[in-house]
């Protein structure tokens, strides 16, 4: 199946977006992050689930089958090629780059990533921190990074009320939709890499450096990946 449209994409990328942040696919929850009536989304899985790209199981839970899983990794190798050089090359700023990528991933060609890919020095990770899937099939230097690379966890589980040090490895896809909170931790340095201050409220999570802090709502916090 290659003429895949744009929302099959959409949703392929969402799903693939919630298991890599542990969430169970549902529809619900697309129509959450896509902002779609529950009914366009039950008649997009249902168009999908005939053309065999995902599995609704016993749970309401989507499965992406091999094909779908296949597409969806391609999609998000895409945004992510496509965030890293809206950032390196063309500097836009960083907390319109994830919008602006979601429209990049439906029209990039294979032959446009192998060149973004030499161009770019063969990035693995975006600038957010995430990991580009499906590296191996485009890029023949690609090394499969260690398991002891990819451990991290939500800043909310390792932060209390006193203030601690933490290094931000990675910013969700979910809380890039938030260009408000980015643009925020931008001002505060809370970029992948940075060594950040950080502490629990009651109400979120205050992250910052230099004596500069910004509150991130909890609901949102839980979508910031830190290293101690």
């Amino acid at each position: 199946m290659n003429d895949l449209i744009d929302t099959t994409e959409m949703y392929l990328r969402t799903i693939f977006e919630l298991e890599e942040e542990g969430i169970p696919p549902m529809r619900a929850r697309i129509a959450e992050r896509l902002g779609q009536s529950g009914p366009t989304v039950s008649q997009t899985v249902a168009r999908m689930e005939r053309d065999g790209l995902v599995h609704v199981d016993k749970e309401r839970h989507l499965r992406l089958t091999s094909e779908g899983r296949e597409h969806a990794t391609q999609v998000m190798r895409k945004h992510r090629l496509a965030e890293c050089m809206l950032v390196d090359v063309l500097k836009i700023p960083w907390e319109e780059v994830h919008a602006e990528a979601c429209r990049w991933e439906h029209v990039m060609s294979t032959a446009v990533e192998v060149r973004l890919l030499e161009l770019l020095s063969h990035p693995t990770v975006s600038p957010f921190g995430n990991p580009i899937p499906g590296l191996e099939e485009i890029d023949p230097t690609y090394i499969k990074p260690g398991e002891a690379d990819s451990k991290v966890v939500n800043i909310v589980e390792v932060v209390e009320s006193n203030p601690r040090q933490v290094t931000i490895r990675r910013l969700a896809e979910t809380i890039q939709l938030d260009e408000l909170v980015m643009a925020r931790l931008r001002r505060v340095g809370a970029l992948p890499g940075a060594r950040v201050n950080a502490y629990r409220s009651e109400t979120g999570v205050f992250i910052g450096s230099a004596g500069e802090y910004t509150e991130v709502p909890l609901d949102e916090a839980v979508h910031i990946y830190v290293g101690s």
